[in-house]
């Protein structure tokens, strides 16, 4: 590695997981300094890229690296170390926030275009949706998943079981999913030959014959597995509506589970064919009004209210039609917030556990809680969620004292799969063909597409293909666990896959240890695995690792933020990511209106000890590796000892975890016998973190209560976020 670069990055990104490293990074610092380890930093957060894409617009002093580009040509060579916590994957509302705030702060950035007329306004566009969605990850991921609970958080969550909610036979909650003309109805696939390959280009035909190219210059390597397929938006608009009738007559609540973020141009469409479909008669009525006033139902039902907020006309139809509709799923109803507010608001994979894990039951427009119709409009993935919802109707709520884990093991690496869809993602213009032109002329794929009809295609490539699948026999091998890649042969997709897994598997004489199950039979074996107390690899893609990786976490630990999540960069390098923030906007709200963060940074605790013993593996560091050992043994004594944050004002909060965590640390570190120079520089530590106990927790505690200003929420303030988040200056005079 270059002299410049430290040893470990240390991602800078959004809400709570940021405003802890407030807190934790200069312990880290501090601490790995002592090894001769440095630690730096690299932003990534929604802020930063913006004003990273804009340097034209703002001040020398406001501009900013592209600290993303810089961390994507890093992972790619071996020296890599990079700690990656949750960042914002943004819809269209929270970029469109993030400017304000910005733009606020004294940045003079332009608006985002809605829509778009001149080539400046479409340039400006076209910048910002870069920057919107899961961008973030599909630079970073340039190796597969290993994602796992580390075995002291199992063995915690095992003897201190969080709360589940009861089962009960006859609940109504349901999955409810389009039969037919969805993406997996229509999906084609095939794997690009020799004679194939070279830049292909996606174009729409119309049914003039003029023909229009979406994409050019597509590089298509041979072994790629490419897909195409589409969503009839007449037959979404019609599912949609018979599922609100659907809702009404079951007497339940209508709830719709997407993910606006991570796919960032097909599910908001959906999104806003279901506002639309909720509004119907609205819609219909007040349509030119609706128009001039700017509304997009893409951007929500929030967002809509907003516009419409004067026209009594347009609001008293919109009564008329709620009063007319069955209850409706809410994020939160002390606020009115419903489900279909904003895009991101309620996320798959964060919302359907949450909703499996209290017993199939949402919260409604009064706070009560009820059965729930979770509407998922497309198949390719809906079952698992189906499959679970059945099963624990069947047999109960999950017995966390006994359960054993799924592993996962995911296929995402060089933008596989889903993630690498965006750019490869039309929303038809017309009645039409769209079609998949090779670079020797032959048509690859081709669907005969209505206006409004979401049509996408997206690419895996070989190398990343064979590295899963080698990633998945050396996890089997390490563990002796069940090992199940989930793949449907019906599905065009997964079959092309299937081509490639059989045949490595008999070639390393190891296809006797591993099932390949369609995702709805492989969710049954799993829950029927774990329920036994045994564990099981779910070797997936893209999507379902993301899916997964919330599911069997939030049913088995409480939460997805406590898994280990490594990524094996395929030249050699390391990734470990911290777990998910779905739930941190909620966490920034109770620190600025209470000065409590209930973050909980076990996340960080756990990809740090992997961090540095990595970096000891990969770099002869026998140092880090000492450091590694002890941090592990810190994270065990948090669980130990039950020093993980609490959720109430008043209680130990994410600050104190960091104190316990330090002072845990610094223990193992003195007490070592590995290496003599650590264990004399942190005696005197530990010594003071122990003799300052009651001065340090008094200090923490006092912070709290009072409103707390961090100069803002998508780039808050440096030095008023150390303020909040160092308030004792015990610790800090320890750490300096």
């Amino acid at each position: 590695m270059s002299d410049n670069t430290p040893d470990i990055i240390y991602t800078i990104v959004d809400e709570a997981p940021e405003l802890a490293s407030a807190s934790f990074l200069p312990i880290i610092q501090s601490f790995a300094s002592a090894a001769g380890v440095s630690v730096g930093t690299k932003d990534i957060s929604l802020a930063a890229r913006i004003i990273s894409a804009f340097p034209e617009a703002l001040s020398e002093d406001q501009r900013q690296s592209d600290d993303l580009a810089e961390l994507g040509r890093l992972v790619k060579t071996p020296e890599a170390n990079v700690i990656k916590l949750p960042n914002i994957s943004a819809s269209v509302p929270q970029l469109v926030a993030a400017i304000e705030e910005l733009q606020s702060q004294g940045y003079a950035l332009p608006d985002y275009p809605e829509e778009p007329s001149t080539d400046e306004e479409k340039a400006v566009r076209a910048k910002y949706d870069a920057i919107k969605g899961s961008a973030v990850n599909p630079v970073l991921r340039e190796g597969n998943s290993d994602r796992r609970s580390a075995k002291a958080v199992k063995n915690y969550a095992q003897n201190n079981p969080h709360s589940m909610g009861e089962w009960v036979s006859d609940s109504k909650t349901k999955v409810s999913s389009m039969s037919g003309n969805d993406f997996y109805a229509n999906e084609v696939s095939a794997t690009i030959t020799e004679a194939q390959a070279g830049d292909a280009k996606i174009e729409f035909v119309a049914k003039d014959g003029a023909v229009t190219v979406l994409k050019d210059g597509w590089p298509l390597e041979a072994g790629t597995v490419a897909d195409a397929t589409f969503m009839s938006a007449k037959a979404l608009g019609e599912f949609l509506a018979a599922a609100i009738e659907d809702t009404k007559a079951d007497g339940t609540m209508f709830s719709l589970h997407m993910k606006a973020t991570m796919m960032k141009v097909s599910d908001p469409i959906i999104f806003g064919h279901c506002v639309r479909a909720w509004l119907a008669p609205v819609f219909e009525k007040f349509g030119a009004e609706l128009d001039a006033l700017g509304v997009n139902p893409n951007s929500g039902l929030g967002d809509l209210l907003e516009r419409v907020k004067d026209n009594a006309d347009i609001m008293a139809a919109i009564e008329a039609v709620n009063a007319d509709r069955p209850s409706m799923y809410m994020v939160d109803s002390d606020k009115g917030i419903t489900g279909l507010h904003v895009p991101s608001d309620v996320i798959i994979d964060a919302s359907m556990p949450a909703v499996i894990r209290a017993g199939g039951k949402g919260w409604d427009e009064t706070g009560a809680k009820g059965d729930t119709n979770c509407v998922i409009p497309d198949r390719c993935y809906a079952g698992v969620y189906d499959e679970t919802i059945n099963f624990f109707k069947a047999n109960g709520a999950l017995d966390v004292t006994k359960a054993g884990s799924v592993a996962n093991v995911g296929l995402m690496a060089q933008k596989a799969e889903e993630y690498g869809s965006h750019p490869t993602t039309f929303e038809a213009p017309a009645d039409g063909t769209i079609r998949v032109v090779l670079a020797n002329g032959e048509t690859l794929h081709s669907h005969e597409v209505g206006a409004g009809d979401i049509w996408r295609s997206c690419t895996v490539k070989k190398a990343p293909i064979e590295n899963w699948i080698q990633l998945a026999m050396d996890r089997q091998r390490l563990t002796g666990s069940e090992a199940i890649f989930w793949l449907d042969a019906n599905r065009a997709h997964d079959a092309q896959l299937i081509e490639y897994v059989k045949p490595a598997l008999e070639a390393a004489g190891v296809a006797d240890k591993f099932q390949i199950m369609a995702p709805r039979a492989a969710t049954k074996q799993s829950l029927e695995t774990i329920t036994a107390g045994k564990d099981s690899i779910a070797i997936t893609g893209n999507v379902l690792r993301d899916y997964l990786t919330d599911l069997f976490p939030i049913l088995e630990l409480g939460t997805s933020a406590k898994m280990l999540s490594i990524v094996k960069l395929m030249n050699g390098g390391g990734l470990f990511e911290t777990g998910a923030g779905g739930s941190a906007p909620k966490h920034v709200q109770q620190l600025v209106e209470e000065n409590h963060l209930r973050w909980d940074s076990m996340g960080e605790f756990c990809a740090l000890g992997e961090s540095l013993n990595f970096l000891a593996d990969s770099r002869g560091n026998a140092k880090a590796g000492v450091l590694g050992a002890a941090a592990e043994a810190a994270t065990q004594g948090i669980l130990d000892f039950n020093r993980s944050p609490s959720r109430k004002v008043g209680q130990p909060d994410n600050r104190d975890s960091h104190y316990w965590f330090a002072r845990y640390w610094a223990e193992a570190l003195a007490a070592q016998g590995d290496d003599a120079d650590l264990a004399a520089h942190f005696a005197p530590i530990a010594k003071a973190l122990a003799d300052g106990e009651e001065a340090i927790l008094a200090e923490l505690a006092a912070a709290q209560g009072p409103k707390a200003d961090i100069g803002g929420y998508y780039r808050p303030s440096v030095a008023l976020k150390a303020k909040v988040m160092r308030p004792s200056a015990t610790l800090n005079a320890i750490f300096g």
